[in-house]
């Protein structure tokens, strides 16, 4: 059974750092590309950023230069490193993983629960 549990959201200022982290389980990890996403409440789904196995990342416009994608294949972990922060990044953070195949089509097989980010200003 594939989980992704992700932690570290809490309320920040603005102007704040903050690091999520996704833990993954039952999954080949090394295979998987990973993918952080982020829902404000009571709008669409927004994709952020990816990272694939090797190493190689892909950004959103929106979040270019301010978040940063890694991930620790031994740990089964990816993080991101958000800075920078204004209210604008107020969201639910999910990750997600899918083969290498279905990146360009971002259909993503597995997602975690979320976490809540909250920025203050």
């Amino acid at each position: 059974q594939v989980q992704l549990v992700e932690s570290g959201g809490r309320l920040v200022q603005a102007g704040g750092s903050l690091r999520l982290s996704c833990a993954a389980s039952g999954l080949s990890f090394s295979s998987y590309v990973m993918a952080w996403f982020r829902q404000p409440l009571g709008q669409e789904r927004e994709f952020l950023t990816h990272i694939r196995a090797s190493g190689s990342t892909y950004y959103a416009d929106s979040v270019k230069g301010r978040f940063t994608v890694s991930r620790d294949n031994a740990k089964n972990t990816v993080y991101l490193q958000m800075n920078s922060l204004n209210p604008d990044d107020t969201a639910l953070y999910s990750c997600a993983a899918t083969v290498p195949l279905k990146v360009a089509s971002r259909a993503y097989a597995y997602w975690g629960q979320g976490t809540q980010v909250t920025v203050s200003s």
